[in-house]
């Protein structure tokens, strides 16, 4: 990654005026979008690494624009919510948001997000411990960032992927979901703790019945040694 380009998609012209002038500031090339039509057009023309997307947009919400992408695209998205709306997280996160904040937010604290997320992207995202992992019903890449349940090959998105692979890479132990916000969103996280539960939500839905990974109620999670 040379430049990195950030798509910002939002229907209110204060909050991109300030967003972009912050990206301006750290040398990002930006693109702006104000509706969900045009946002999917901007996506799809200027290959973001990172989009910043609104829930609430006239034309097609952000829900939506955001559910079209994940057909075609992994790119990581940070989706802005009304405070007010917690449905609307839980949403976002269920639709394949990386991560949200809730209006009104602190460009500081949108900086500092978009910056942890593109330092994963820049080095691979999370640098393999090992080779690969195979289990009686998974196989885990590392290197080719690919995973494989009874040979289907299984499309996780950047997060789910790194989700998987702390753990995997733990098998037997123990993970708190502390632990997982630390490894995979980075110390300057300061969101909520929900953003763990869903993913792996993502990551058992996708894997099926051989995802290995059992709940410690109270703690956080365990790929389990053995596949199931």
């Amino acid at each position: 990654m040379t430049q990195p380009k950030i798509l910002v998609v939002d229907d209110e012209p204060s909050i991109l005026n300030l967003v972009t002038s912050y990206l301006k500031s750290e040398g990002f090339a930006y693109h702006t979008a104000t509706d969900g039509p045009a946002a999917l057009n901007a996506a799809r023309a200027f290959q973001p690494d990172l989009i910043v997307l609104d829930i609430m947009l006239p034309g097609m919400d952000g829900i939506e624009v955001l559910s079209q992408l994940r057909r075609e695209s992994d790119v990581y998205v940070i989706m802005l919510t009304a405070k007010s709306e917690e449905a609307d997280k839980v949403i976002g996160l269920s639709v394949g948001a990386d991560d949200y904040l809730t209006k009104p937010f602190s460009p500081r604290e949108l900086m500092a997000r978009i910056k942890a997320a593109l330092r994963r992207l820049q080095t691979g995202s999370r640098q393999p411990q090992g080779g690969v992992i195979i289990t009686s019903h998974l196989r885990i890449d590392p290197n080719s960032r690919q995973v494989w349940a009874d040979e289907e090959l299984v499309d996780l998105t950047t997060t789910e992927f790194d989700l998987l692979l702390v753990m995997a890479e733990h098998r037997g132990m123990v993970i708190s979901r502390e632990q997982l916000l630390e490894k995979i969103w980075g110390t300057s996280y300061f969101g909520e703790i929900r953003v763990v539960d869903v993913h792996i939500g993502h990551v058992r839905q996708k894997l099926g019945d051989h995802h290995n990974i059992t709940t410690v109620r109270g703690i956080g999670y365990r790929f389990e040694k053995e596949g199931k």
